[in-house]
């Protein structure tokens, strides 16, 4: 008898996320998956989750949930949790669902192991594989009592689709506490930014401590914009401060899938392939010609990084002009 996985959606735009698609394919390669959706778009949004793996989805429409913090969702899930007993409740880590899988854990007494690269039952036991002390990799396990929740890692998993499967629908009516809708959100803001999200781009240029200095990184940038992707950057640098930790790709940063990835100036720590190592085609450009990220790459260059970006980066335009 097969397993049942519930997987909170998280809305987008009036769509599913992306992230949560990813989480539910895995979810039903698992088991039975089940997904719960929740806020003013859940009613269409519900209807589409069935070609990504859902058998059965929980809908309540109510725009509480979107004006109020996590608190609405976690009263609706807890009241569910008592209803049903899943295998396991899954997430995508963002920063709401990762703040409703902890006050979960804390409500209901679950297990909790976060930022999951992969997982699998065993017998009695939830095996969960995650990223441990930024260079290694352990397995970590959730018994079989009662619900456990897993967050993943975003890119863990990629959209799986299952055409022609038509999920169950069935409407809640939950109880949402007064209490769970005392804090409520005034205004979003969002951050400019120029070109796509690192996670969503289809080229990555990314730079390590081989710039040298804070003030090369422009010229990976300037790269990254020349071919229409992201900039990135190692562990290495983020930790010496030269950039924000949104710009972090590796094992305790995000997991990158694109279809181009340069390395420039970077060694190829295990914690930094680890989260780029799924890119189609990966060139690294590194002046040592034993770095680790070699071993990885698709095409290398031997070279001073710093004079090769900026004669790349001119090429590219001068390509693109014509």
């Amino acid at each position: 008898m097969s397993k049942t996985i519930w997987v909170l959606i998280e809305i987008e735009d009036g769509k599913a996320a992306r992230s949560s698609l990813e989480v539910l394919g895995k979810a039903a390669q698992l088991g039975r998956a089940e997904a719960i959706v929740l806020g003013s778009a859940a009613a269409q949004v519900a209807p589409t989750l069935g070609e990504y793996g859902a058998e059965k989805v929980y809908v309540h429409e109510d725009a509480t949930y979107d004006n109020y913090l996590t608190l609405p969702a976690v009263d609706t899930i807890s009241e569910l949790l008592k209803q049903h007993q899943p295998a396991l409740l899954m997430l995508a880590t963002t920063y709401d669902l990762r703040d409703i899988a902890a006050r979960l854990n804390v409500r209901n007494n679950m297990g909790l192991v976060t930022d999951a690269t992969d997982l699998a039952f065993d017998g009695d036991t939830v095996q969960v594989t995650v990223p441990w002390g930024g260079e290694n990799v352990v397995t970590a396990t959730l018994p079989q009592q009662g619900t456990g929740i897993v967050l993943t890692r975003p890119k863990a998993f990629g959209v799986e689709q299952f055409a022609g499967r038509t999920a169950e629908i069935e409407t809640l009516n939950p109880s949402i506490s007064a209490e769970s809708q005392q804090i409520k959100i005034l205004d979003r803001v969002e951050l400019p930014s120029e070109g796509p999200a690192l996670e969503d781009a289809s080229v990555i240029v990314s730079g390590g401590r081989g710039l040298g200095k804070a003030e090369n990184f422009h010229l990976v940038e300037e790269l990254a914009a020349a071919l229409g992707g992201a900039a990135g950057a190692t562990r290495a640098i983020v930790d010496a401060g030269w950039l924000p930790y949104s710009y972090q790709v590796g094992q305790t940063g995000k997991t990158v899938k694109p279809t181009l990835y340069i390395a420039c100036g970077i060694s190829g720590a295990i914690q930094h392939l680890a989260g780029m190592k799924g890119s189609k085609y990966i060139v690294a450009i590194n002046k040592d010609e034993h770095a680790p990220i070699f071993s990885v790459a698709d095409l290398g260059v031997v070279g001073d990084t710093l004079t090769i970006l900026p004669q790349l980066t001119q090429e590219v335009k001068r390509r693109k002009a014509h």
